[in-house]
């Protein structure tokens, strides 16, 4: 797989402490970019600051919750004052929720699976379009899920926050499309993180693709020679999947 030269570009990442989200962070560093980590692990940010300076890169650290939305307001702020655009959004936060029968789903953890999957990508968007497009390739990519079509019983909170997601997304991108802004959705598949690991407790984690593994795919989706939007990309197969004909 070819890396793209990033040299130059600032890309943002949620939820950038570890597994895919940490290794999306290192991939980017790895071809060039600034990366601006977001995340609310300290310890784990400071722990990819140093394997990023390690490696050669750069990296800017930002302890915040993506809910605080107030607070991502503040950071696009930063964002414009310090660099006056930016490349790369990667919206990977996310959480796994309750695995139960939907009528056992409490409201609370209900309401923290969509604040946290889908609200918190739209505030993103909201707070970070007019930076994306200051860039000359602006680059959004969010983290969907194989659970947003592959329908099963007692995943409903992280399904439905996933399949809201890809709506969320493609619209972005449909509006968009007239734009030097690219946005598109990337599905990990099953990865040796700890979320995989609650969700399939019995899994030998051995057989999984590692996180770096599939965070190389994102590097594709990141190109500023990347002309595609509003698609998705499949790590496992490789495959670039339209959701529908084009017009």
């Amino acid at each position: 797989m070819a890396v793209p030269d990033l040299t130059g570009r600032v890309a943002l990442v949620t939820g950038a402490s570890r597994g895919i989200g940490a290794a999306i962070a290192e991939a980017l560093a790895g071809a060039g970019a600034h990366v601006v980590a977001v995340a609310r692990t300290v310890g784990g940010l400071e722990k990819l600051d140093d394997a990023i300076r390690a490696a050669g890169g750069s990296a800017t650290l930002v302890p915040l919750d993506v809910l605080d939305f107030e607070g991502v307001d503040r950071l696009a702020i930063a964002l414009a004052d310090r660099f006056g655009k930016l490349d790369v959004l990667v919206g990977n936060a996310g959480v796994l929720g309750p695995l139960s029968p939907l009528g056992h789903v409490d409201q609370k953890p209900w309401d923290n699976v969509m604040a946290v999957n889908l609200t918190a990508n739209h505030r993103l968007i909201k707070a970070m379009d007019p930076l994306l497009r200051r860039s000359d390739a602006g680059r959004a990519v969010f983290v969907s899920s194989g659970a947003a079509t592959n329908i099963r019983a007692y995943w409903g909170p992280y399904a439905v926050s996933k399949a809201a997601l890809d709506a969320l997304v493609r619209t972005y991108a449909e509006e968009t499309r007239s734009t030097a802004i690219r946005v598109n959705l990337f599905n990990p598949g099953a990865t040796r993180t700890k979320m995989r690991q609650q969700a399939m407790p019995g899994e030998d984690p051995q057989t999984l693709p590692t996180a770096a593994d599939v965070a190389q795919h994102v590097l594709t989706l990141v190109d500023p020679a990347f002309q595609e939007t509003g698609r998705l990309l499949e790590a496992r197969s490789g495959r670039l999947l339209a959701f529908q004909p084009p017009a």
